[in-house]
């Protein structure tokens, strides 16, 4: 999974996934498989995120007899960045549908290309659990650095990030302004061009999403 160069960085390469985002960079790819393959990419990537979530072990009761397991007790909360990170959320949610979920609306300045926070719902007590920032770019780190302060600011302190296609510079800018927090990302692409897109890239998630290219 690694290899990269990049500490902060785990890029997934199992065949199901690599498989499925070929059809989710297709220019072919209408918005309504678009947006089953992203919640489908996120329910396989998030087995690999979670792995390190801390268990208890209980006692249950099973049809033939008394035994130990081990469960999540901690309040686990899923964080997409509108509003493209809708799509991966209900993937992520299929395999934990306990998770609680806040929203971070942040808009990029066409001049400027920083964030513009319009949307801060947030859960009380983010430091009861792992926090898990959904977004499906990680293009020039500006967007997730922002959303990680937001987060930090509201009390977050184990942080993961899952998002699809990844660019060298926002993955280094992560590492350089928050290395604690941990990337995963099925794929690492090649660059950002002379717009800040990542290339090859999918092109705009959220339009191809919702259907409003």
């Amino acid at each position: 999974m690694n290899g990269h160069g990049f500490a902060n960085l785990v890029v997934f390469d199992h065949p199901l996934i690599s498989h499925k985002l070929s059809y989710l960079r297709d220019v072919e790819t209408g918005f309504r498989p678009f947006r089953a393959l992203m919640a489908q990419i996120a329910g396989l990537m998030v087995y690999e995120v979670t792995r390190s979530f801390e268990t208890v072990p209980v006692e249950i009761e099973t049809p033939m007899e008394r035994t130990s397991a081990a469960r999540i007790t901690s309040k686990i909360t899923v964080v997409p960045v509108l509003r493209a990170g809708l799509g991966m959320t209900d993937g992520v949610l299929e395999l934990m549908p306990e998770a609680r979920v806040g929203h971070l609306g942040l808009a990029r300045d066409e001049r400027t290309f920083e964030p513009k926070a319009y949307l801060n719902k947030l859960p009380k007590n983010l430091d009861a659990g792992p926090v898990i920032l959904v977004d499906p770019m990680l293009a020039t780190g500006g967007s997730a650095v922002a959303a990680i302060t937001m987060l930090r600011e509201a009390g977050a302190k184990d942080l993961r990030m899952i998002c699809l296609v990844a660019s060298p510079e926002g993955v280094k800018r992560l590492a350089d302004e928050m290395p604690d927090v941990k990337v995963y990302c099925a794929s690492l692409d090649e660059r950002l061009d002379e717009n800040n897109y990542i290339r090859p890239g999918l092109g705009d998630a959220g339009d191809r999403l919702f259907g409003t290219v």
